[in-house]
């Protein structure tokens, strides 16, 4: 099989839209999410849009043809992450996206929209003490056209590069545990598990920033 051309360089503005399009077409567990969320901007604007903006000097993508097809971004610091998401990007997203009202008693939100929207209004989620010794966080997404090419290992090397330049020694990750095809690609590039009581559908994963031998 022939592989795609694509090149690694940093983010631009100009990338959004198609930033948008990889996140929406590989949200629901590295697959397309278009028939589980009417607003397709609902993934993005949590999980890709807000690193862009607060930290795009850690936003890296591959092009192909001119246009993005996978993204690496993230944040050096959570804790900082989480206080500036707070300030800075929810309140942009508050009148689109009201917070779920508080239910009388413990339910299962009934809609996947309904669970993500509960997720944009609860950042401080992501600072867990169990994370503490893991500063950084990213996330990653390769359209399926480009993945098992290399570039997921490539988007992977630039970006604990850059963190360990600004002296992070290590970064996590959440997942779906139910994503083994994510799993077995992080644990190729050097990832462990982190212990986290209770941490439901997800697995928490992390490692030092500094090289490790190709595996």
């Amino acid at each position: 099989m022939t592989r795609p051309a694509g090149r690694l360089r940093p983010y631009r503005p100009e990338d959004r839209d198609a930033l948008f399009d990889i996140c929406v077409r590989t949200g629901h567990e590295g697959g397309d999410s278009r028939h589980l969320y009417e607003d397709p901007d609902l993934l993005p604007n949590i999980f890709a849009a807000p690193y862009v903006v607060l930290e795009p000097d850690l936003a890296f993508v591959v092009e192909d043809g001119g246009r993005a097809v996978g993204y690496i971004l993230g944040t050096a610091d959570t804790a900082s992450f989480v206080a500036r998401y707070r300030t800075e990007w929810l309140p942009g997203l508050a009148d689109r996206y009201p917070a779920p009202v508080q239910p009388q008693s413990p339910s299962t939100p009934s809609t996947p929209a309904e669970m993500m929207t509960g997720l944009m209004h609860d950042p401080e989620r992501m600072v867990l003490p169990e994370l503490d010794a893991y500063p950084a966080h990213l996330h990653i997404d390769l359209l399926p056209s480009h993945q098992r090419y290399g570039y997921g290992r490539l988007l992977m090397e630039t970006f604990l590069g850059a963190l360990h330049r600004q002296g992070v020694p290590a970064v996590h990750l959440s997942m779906l545990t139910s994503n083994t095809v994510a799993r077995a690609f992080y644990d190729r590039v050097g990832f462990h598990e982190i212990a986290v009581p209770d941490p439901g559908p997800v697995t928490y994963l992390g490692r030092s920033t500094a090289a490790t031998p190709p595996r």
